[in-house]
């Protein structure tokens, strides 16, 4: 049987196409957020929240906002995360302007927007950090807690997300609160139902043993 520990190392164009797919997602998800004016948790909530409140698009605060994460990055999680972070971070910040002017909508419900949007940036995250990337921000902390100490990502990132919303009462409309932390709620149970050490692995080397099991 496979061991459960064995670290599989993905290969650089598996890295570059999960990069490209988890930020387009992620970039989606803003973007229905951004057309209901929505906010969510983490540097891309602080980010939003400053888009509504100041002259800055989201772009360049998103950007500029997680600058600061890079060292703990390199110091902590290696010189290959902090550069697909640095990545990522870098092509979110440029596909929410595009996918503004990519796609309108004539009709979003905010309730399924929340949901959707929730769910996609979820997603998004999800493929980042099983790439061994992020969006910066609480990511790289919620990654190197997880990879350290076994504290879930999608726990962690939740409380951080839910001490953030609560900033948005000061910005936002209490209905667009209540939506923006149902929405901060769907997104982190995303990444903490699937993004457990070991649970695919796990699957792997079982359904692998039991398809091909070894000659006595």
């Amino acid at each position: 049987m496979i061991d459960q520990k064995e670290d599989v190392q993905h290969k650089w164009n598996e890295d570059v196409i999960a990069i490209v797919t988890g930020t387009l997602l992620v970039a989606f998800g803003v973007t229905m957020y951004k057309h209901t004016t929505l906010a969510t948790g983490g540097i891309n909530g602080l980010a939003l929240l400053l888009n509504y409140a100041t002259p800055f698009g989201f772009g360049l605060l998103f950007f500029a906002l997680n600058l600061p994460f890079y060292i703990l990055a390199w110091v902590r999680l290696g010189p290959a995360f902090t550069i697909k972070t640095f990545a990522a971070v870098a092509l979110v910040s440029a596909l929410v302007p595009a996918t503004s002017n990519w796609v309108s909508f004539t009709e979003l419900n905010p309730y399924f927007g929340t949901v959707i949007g929730g769910i996609l940036m979820g997603t998004g995250l999800l493929i980042l950090f099983r790439h061994k990337s992020g969006l910066g921000g609480v990511n790289i902390l919620a990654v190197f807690l997880q990879e350290r100490f076994g504290i879930r990502a999608g726990y962690l990132q939740m409380g951080v997300d839910i001490a953030i919303l609560i900033g948005a009462f000061f910005v936002l409309p209490f209905d667009k609160v209540l939506l923006s932390i149902g929405g901060a709620i769907v997104l982190n149970m995303v990444i903490a139902m699937n993004f457990r050490p070991g649970r695919y692995v796990g699957f792997s080397g079982a359904f692998i043993a039991n398809k091909h099991p070894r000659k006595k």
